[in-house]
């Protein structure tokens, strides 16, 4: 649309321009992006994450790019209103960061066929709106073999927002690690139902550790989990981004989301007209999935982690390799195999150990 809108402005108002003059001008146009976040950019968590990796894009591609944000935008009607916001004010592209935007990307995007939409952690797509995640289950399997290894109680507290597949493979995958080094450990889960709620998060940290979780895990936006850890003096798991600062003596590690790169090329593509639609995976292999640095563990922990990082990253550790079983005993993935992608992407069941209901 805008390369069509120029066209005719270069040709009404200055019909002596050549079409190689005008062809240039629109090379030089800057794309715009604009980025839909679930959380504030303060969240230090997943949306903060997001938002450094569009400023890291905008540092990278300069004039290149011109970019724009709305933060703390709830998923439904509100997120209709602001995809159409941001598609009416020119954007050639938009990525919208939470998976409860999903079905929102699709009706809009429905109704602006020239702009680009990608959509994170989703799996539906369109001629113009795409979809991209990371193997974060893979952090997770590690973050479980420190847990297991590191507990005195062999009781860890694990602060769940939706139950969704993205999460239920987390918690799947955590347990898997953790069982692997400690068949004793016993993982009490809360649902918060929420994305970022500090006071809430902290209330079930706090809960987790009364009922003796010396542990906690996230998979929630906020560092309020890992600050009563702080204050409780127990130990915890950043989330999307290196917590430490918040609880130095605390945060045993942290998923680090990597998204930079990935905005970069699609931005990119948009320029040089190569965007294309479709589905694409990072993992800890191509970067996109990282680990804050290893602290307040013993050293035969760090050194565990460590490694079991490498044999991820060099494709000889999967954490979904067979045998897996279910809760009631049932084989899921024959022993020799790993799970198919397809089956972590909608995962809707618990592994066998996990002492808990299925939420509805």
């Amino acid at each position: 649309m805008k390369t069509l809108l120029s066209s005719l402005l270069a040709v009404g108002t200055a019909a002596a321009l050549s079409l190689g003059a005008a062809t240039t001008a629109q090379a030089d146009d800057p794309v715009k992006a604009a980025f839909l976040y679930v959380g504030p950019v303060s969240d230090h968590g997943w949306t903060y994450a997001h938002d450094q990796a569009r400023l890291a894009m905008e540092a990278e591609l300069g004039d290149a790019v011109e970019t724009t944000f709305l933060e703390s935008v709830s998923e439904g009607a509100d997120a209709v209103r602001a995809l159409e916001r941001l598609a009416r004010s020119g954007n050639d592209i938009i990525f919208a960061t939470s998976f409860g935007y999903m079905e929102s990307v699709g009706e809009v995007a429905e109704r602006f066929p020239d702009v680009k939409f990608e959509h994170a952690t989703g799996y539906q797509s369109a001629d113009n709106f795409a979809n991209y995640n990371g193997h974060f289950y893979e952090g997770r399997y590690i973050l479980g073999k420190i847990a297991g290894l590191e507990t005195e109680t062999n009781t860890i507290g694990y602060i769940a927002s939706y139950a969704i597949p993205e999460v239920i493979s987390g918690i799947n995958a955590f347990m898997l690690g953790a069982q692997s080094v400690n068949p004793d450990i016993e993982v009490k889960i809360i649902w918060v139902n929420t994305w970022y709620d500090p006071p809430r998060e902290a209330e079930a940290a706090n809960a987790l550790i009364d009922q003796g979780a010396d542990i906690l895990v996230q998979h929630t936006d906020s560092t309020a989990q890992l600050q009563a850890a702080q204050e409780r003096g127990v130990r915890g798991f950043g989330n999307d981004s290196d917590m430490g600062a918040f609880a130095p003596d605390a945060q045993l590690t942290a998923i680090v989301n990597n998204w930079t790169p990935y905005y970069i090329d699609r931005v990119r593509a948009i320029a040089d007209g190569t965007w294309e639609t479709g589905s694409s995976m990072g993992s800890m292999e191509s970067g996109m999935v990282q680990m804050a640095p290893f602290a307040n563990m013993s050293d035969e922990t760090k050194a565990v982690a460590e490694e079991t990082m490498a044999g991820i990253i060099a494709g000889e550790i999967h954490p979904f390799a067979g045998p897996v079983f279910n809760q009631a005993g049932e084989e899921v993935v024959a022993e020799g195999e790993v799970a198919a992608l397809d089956m972590i992407l909608s995962m809707n069941f618990y592994v066998q150990g996990i002492d808990d209901a299925y939420p509805n």
